[in-house]
């Protein structure tokens, strides 16, 4: 459960004896290839004969709040790290747009997340967990697989499992795109829908993979993280598009932190809306490294320059 003593801790996950984040099995899973397949069938096929300045726009504007508020704010800072706090009505307001990014409902994000991230302390863990695996075998296994660990650990969502908002979200994610898709329809045909549900939902989930597997493999570092066996990386063009979540390799220095981008120069939307709403208000006991005081094992790295990732060769390979 999420500790306010350990603001670095993995929040949701039992970590107990006997899970086992290397050995399993990576498998087709069909509900992801229908839902990012067909996406992705329908943009790149429909979307070039709606390609309008109306349509280009939408996809801009839908994409980036989604991300935004949605993936970056809602559900990364404030769901599943707790780095500040709202009113509920706010954070279920966010929390509907990370469901309205079209990538997984709120429990499910945070077993995807959460698992990834005890993984990734270990000495070892499954290529899966750490894209310790090529470019097209991973986006692959990312996007349109699931992996099934022999000995996976358990989960308690605490306050969110008793939550009906949340557990209505979990159920019905997917469907919360009709009735964005029916207004979009209303007001602009099938090209509002096109670049409005499919285009957006088909480049958050393509675009999340590309840059988890290269944040994962090559970048430039600011910290390394001692005893883990997977380290981050920075990948500054993506910072913008990521809303500042590109820069990883603070985020694994400081993973409770509001703010990503920590040094001058990385630009770091999601911050500055959060810091926004602080000062309308909206949001309070906002934590940052500074607030967070120092973090055991952490170390600086003497030069900045890129480099790759070391994995590990044990991960067993299915």
């Amino acid at each position: 459960m999420r500790s306010d003593d350990d603001p670095h801790a993995v929040n949701f996950l039992i970590d107990e004896d006997g899970a086992d984040p290397v050995k399993g099995h990576v498998r087709a899973d069909v509900p992801s290839i229908v839902w990012n397949g067909g996406m992705a069938v329908i943009a790149i096929a429909a979307g070039p004969f709606f390609l309008t300045p109306a349509t280009v726009t939408l996809f801009v504007v839908t994409t980036g709040a989604a991300l935004l508020l949605g993936h970056s704010v809602g559900y990364h800072r404030m769901m599943i790290h707790g780095s500040f706090t709202t009113p509920r009505w706010f954070g279920r307001s966010l929390v509907w747009f990370g469901a309205f990014v079209g990538m997984a409902g709120p429990y499910g994000i945070i077993r995807a997340h959460d698992t990834r991230d005890w993984a990734q302390r270990q000495a070892d863990c499954h290529p899966f967990l750490r894209h310790g695996t090529n470019m097209i075998r991973d986006a692959w296994w990312q996007i349109y697989c699931r992996l099934d660990l022999d000995r996976p650990p358990r989960f308690d969502f605490g306050e969110l499992d008793r939550d009906p908002f949340y557990r209505w979200l979990e159920v019905t994610w997917r469907w919360q795109q009709l009735p964005v898709a029916l207004l979009f329809f209303a007001i602009g045909g099938w090209g509002w829908v096109v670049w409005g549900v499919a285009a957006r939902v088909a480049i958050a989930n393509h675009g999340h993979w590309l840059v988890g597997h290269l944040a994962h493999n090559r970048g430039s570092q600011h910290w390394t993280v001692d005893a883990h066996g997977v380290q981050a990386f920075d990948i500054p063009w993506a910072a913008i598009p990521t809303m500042g979540e590109a820069w990883h390799n603070n985020h694994h220095a400081y993973p409770g932190s509001a703010r990503i981008g920590l040094h001058r120069g990385q630009s770091d939307w999601g911050y500055a809306f959060i810091r926004l709403c602080e000062r309308q208000g909206l949001m309070w006991d906002v934590r940052t490294p500074q607030t967070m005081g120092s973090r055991p094992g952490l170390s600086e790295v003497p030069r900045h320059a890129p480099v790759f990732a070391a994995h590990s060769p044990h991960g067993h390979i299915s």
